[in-house]
């Protein structure tokens, strides 16, 4: 039984346009807004500045006196101490003395409009954010401020009713300068075209942008680019193909790109001499084409799904220093590397392999017998992974599950045999085609330390004993590695849920992503 295509992927936004567009209530609609930010805000990096932490004055010492020593430090420290404060903090140490008077105005700047909201009478809520008042309180502040600013956070007013104040604070942040800037438009519409002056923010080095249509990059002038720009993230964005081409061409040092949520289909050519982490999440993909990436290290396809017509290519070029892939799903997407599409018969050489990849996470349904079997043929594309995540997902269309038989044909894979040293097994269930891919690896994996199975939240404690059977099972295989310790676990995370994070994973010290997943 062949492999039945997934359905469409409904968005978002096409999902609140039929609401609309059938009378559903605002009772309803609202609910579903606050539903589609709260998953765009997980994708958003937080405010480098909070509102929570206590401040003192008193800088008296303990036995008395009233000498003030931290006004007597030089400008230089005190213009930092100042930016490291809230943006109505910062303006209050004017009070303080006529030494600070000055300070908050040339002091780089963090501006949150989330802190704004108490002072300005605004609720911390979606359908109450965009009144006028957060957004009055913002043009005050960035008029006010003659620049530079640290960073500016806009996630709290609907843009369309204020096209003015758009306009004028991306007019001041291009004159004054911003380095991180993370703007949202919120509630309504998620295509609310984003004026081409984005593009004048020459000083940006950190960009986060939310429920935008984007402005058509084919209109734009040559001179349009972000020179210093190492973070992008594009979250909930209507762009074309042309667009992201577009934005990687036109940022030479980017370091890491972030699209999440897309509301049109993506399809992408890494080109790059900067990039060093891509991540596509939440997105119908048709095409991720790694063309020349000289430094890229993590291409991430979380969520990163086909339509029903068109399969999902991931393809492998020029990419040196690429050590962590996934997730790859046998049976939707399929791997092209070089010139050569891998398929089921497709055999190891020196043009259909990736050598450089050490760590590799695949999403497979064991209930689909023609995902499953392809997983051989993915591994043999990385012949030098070391660690080895595997997700099992659920099916509710079983098609034909592989049996040990399969596995005991199977051979020939350099990686298994010479170089996986771990493996984490998410999301077990204890059946009988995961069973049969364990003892593969255990009889096989001849360096393997430790295998990591993680079981659904819930099941060690439900009474089931598809734990206890599986450990059974498996602690009499005859292991390739005698010094393999095997480890079962219940995960943290709820069947069918995870908590990927966008953030870690573009963590160049985090040593694993994927382990986030557990």
């Amino acid at each position: 039984m062949e492999r039945q295509p997934p359905p469409p992927l409904i968005t978002m936004e096409t999902m609140l346009h039929q609401m609309a567009s059938h009378g559903v209530g605002a009772e309803m609609v609202n609910p579903a807004m606050d539903l589609m930010y709260d998953l765009l805000h997980s994708f958003l990096p937080c405010p480098s500045v909070s509102a929570a932490s206590s401040l003192s004055a008193d800088c008296s010492p303990s036995g008395g006196g009233s000498e003030d020593r931290l006004s007597a430090l030089p400008d230089a420290i005190l213009r930092n101490v100042v930016s490291r404060l809230p943006a109505k903090d910062a303006a209050r140490t004017a009070v303080l003395s006529s030494r600070w008077r000055p300070l908050w105005r040339s002091a780089p700047l963090a501006l949150v409009d989330a802190h704004l909201l108490q002072s300005a009478g605004g609720e911390d809520s979606p359908h109450h954010a965009g009144t006028g008042s957060v957004t009055a309180a913002v043009s005050r502040v960035l008029e006010a401020h003659r620049g530079p600013f640290r960073c500016v956070n806009l996630t709290r007013s609907s843009m369309g009713a204020h096209r003015a104040e758009l306009a004028l604070w991306l007019d001041l942040l291009a004159v004054k300068g911003v380095e991180e800037f993370v703007f949202v438009n919120r509630p309504w519409p998620l295509d609310f075209p984003l004026p081409t002056t984005i593009f004048s923010l020459a000083s940006v080095k950190r960009l986060y942008l939310g429920a935008w249509g984007f402005p058509n990059t084919s209109a734009l002038p040559r001179g349009k680019a972000f020179p210093h720009l190492l973070e992008l993230g594009l979250g909930c964005i209507a762009m074309e193909d042309r667009d992201l081409n577009f934005l990687l061409a036109r940022s030479p040092v980017l370091q890491t790109l972030v699209v999440y949520a897309s509301q049109k289909y993506v399809k992408l050519r890494i080109i790059s001499r900067s990039l060093r982490c891509v991540q596509l999440c939440m997105c119908i993909v048709h095409d991720v084409s790694v063309v020349d990436a000289q430094r890229l290290e993590r291409l991430f396809l979380w969520e990163a799904t086909s339509d029903e017509k068109v399969g999902t290519r991931v393809k492998f070029g020029h990419a040196p220093k690429l050590r962590f892939v996934g997730y790859l799903m046998p049976g939707v997407h399929v791997l092209e590397v070089g010139n050569t599409i891998i398929k089921a018969e497709t055999r190891a050489s020196p043009r259909t392999i990736v050598p450089s990849v050490k760590t590799l996470a695949l999403n497979v349904h064991f209930g689909v017998r023609n995902e499953a079997k392809m997983i051989p043929c993915f591994l043999r594309c990385f012949p030098n992974i070391e660690t080895l995540h595997i997700k099992s997902e659920e099916t509710d269309q079983p098609a034909g599950k592989l049996n040990q038989k399969f596995w005991k044909e199977t051979s020939g894979i350099e990686c298994v045999q010479s170089h996986i040293r771990e493996m984490v097994f998410h999301e077990c269930r204890g059946e009988r085609s995961e069973l049969a891919f364990l003892k593969f690896i255990l009889e096989n994996a001849q360096v393997l330390r430790e295998v990591v199975i993680l079981f659904v939240k819930g099941s060690l404690s439900s009474g089931d004993n598809a734990a206890a059977k599986l450990n059974k099972d498996l602690s009499s295989v005859k292991k390739a590695s005698e010094n393999c310790r095997l480890v079962i676990l219940e995960s943290s995370i709820s069947r069918g849920g995870t908590c990927w994070s966008c953030k870690v994973a573009s963590d160049f010290d985090v040593a694993d992503p994927f382990y986030c997943c557990c």
